[in-house]
């Protein structure tokens, strides 16, 4: 768990200086949204097989190779930014490479808890944690450390990231000896062992439903998110830092809703939860569509994090408990597909959207579109907040 909340503050640090400097080299809302998709590209290319190879080897090996190569890329790329030889296009080739690592780590971080925690009823409060080290590192702490860096040289903060990326990697191995497999997919073609994740997801309708939401909020939050900066920066006249403060108000409103988890799941249905973080999902996005001032913007996120990170934290724990622990890496790149998949489809919807219609209209298009999902899926939420129970 130490290396998720080091490894954080690292992607956190990337996550301002990342779009930063896409934006610094150019004012297209379509090249600023390209660089977010071709992150996630390799999700749909290589997220299914990545599935199968994390239920196949020691996870934590898997984890540790595919860490090594993010941090070689980034070194690359800081080399490049120190030496002035860094356009556009070498940015867009650097995002493409990280997302290929990104797609193998995932992945397999995501089905090492399960294999750690032996009561599913600690689930939940395990998942919390984890997002608490998302909170604290990748939004709190990484941002304006990364806008901060960004605003003395363009390379500081990729150096930053390496670094710490190197101190994830060496907190990795301090999980354990023994090989962290699971007893399922074993030889054979990757394609059977594909199917088998698939059928087993396809038969279970509350996960597969769950899967369905994740895929249908992240396009519409995808859409919003592709233009953030620019959203920021020229809608909202906000500083570079300030851009940063923005995914800082979020991560504040995460770290209160992780330290009330528990209470909140002890307290209510874990279906009436559900239902408020999505009604909320859809209430940021026509308050973000209507908002002109910045500091108006912060308080939004810091709501949006606050029901963000308990969505996530449920979410993940429901999923966790109806999944067997042989398919955990093939159901979860599933899911994980959907993630990133509908963030890859968002940004290209909202890169276009923005580039015709400006930079607010994004955020309207979200609006609708999560409004009516969570028409369609609402009285499925009490099944799906059960699954696996």
């Amino acid at each position: 768990m130490s290396s998720s909340w080091v490894g954080s503050v690292g992607d956190g640090i990337a996550l301002s200086a990342g779009p930063l400097l896409i934006a610094s080299e150019t004012r297209s809302a379509f090249l600023v949204a390209a660089a977010a998709f071709l992150q996630r590209l390799p999700w749909l290319l290589l997220g299914l097989q990545a599935g199968v190879i994390a239920d196949r080897v020691d996870r934590r090996a898997l984890l540790v190779c595919s860490e090594t190569f993010r941090a070689f890329v980034i070194v690359v790329l800081t080399v490049g930014l120190f030496a002035g030889h860094v356009g556009v296009w070498l940015v867009l080739t650097a995002m493409l490479l990280l997302g290929v690592a990104e797609v193998f780590s995932n992945t397999t971080a995501s089905t090492l808890l399960p294999m750690v925690v032996a009561d599913k009823d600690e689930l939940g409060l395990a998942n919390s944690r984890l997002q608490g080290g998302f909170a604290v590192g990748e939004l709190l702490m990484g941002p304006p450390i990364g806008a901060f860096l960004f605003s003395i040289g363009r390379a500081w903060p990729f150096l930053a990231q390496a670094v710490i990326v190197t101190a994830a990697l060496v907190l990795v191995w301090q999980i354990g000896s023994r090989k962290l497999s699971a007893t399922g997919a074993r030889g054979g073609r990757i394609r059977s062992d594909i199917r088998e994740g698939l059928d087993w997801l396809m038969s279970n309708p509350p996960v597969r439903t769950l899967a369905l939401i994740i895929l249908s909020f992240n396009i519409t939050w995808g859409a919003a998110w592709s233009v953030l900066v620019l959203y920021a920066l020229h809608h909202l006249h906000m500083s570079k830092v300030g851009y940063g403060l923005l995914t800082t108000s979020s991560a504040v409103g995460g770290m209160l809703a992780i330290f009330l988890y528990r209470r909140l799941e002890q307290r209510w249905p874990l279906a009436t939860i559900m239902r408020v973080c999505l009604l909320l999902e859809v209430c940021t996005h026509l308050s973000l569509a209507l908002d002109t001032k910045g500091w108006i913007a912060v308080i939004i996120m810091f709501v949006f994090g606050a029901y963000a990170f308990v969505w996530g934290t449920v979410s993940a724990t429901v999923r966790q408990r109806a999944v067997p622990l042989d398919l955990q890496g093939r159901v979860s790149s599933v899911y994980l597909i959907g993630l990133f998949g509908g963030l890859v489809l968002g940004q290209i919807i909202g890169g276009a959207i923005a580039q015709y219609w400006g930079v607010v209209a994004p955020f309207w298009f979200a609006f609708v579109g999560s409004g009516l999902t969570l028409l369609f899926v609402w009285r499925q939420l009490g099944e799906i907040a059960h699954a696996g129970s």
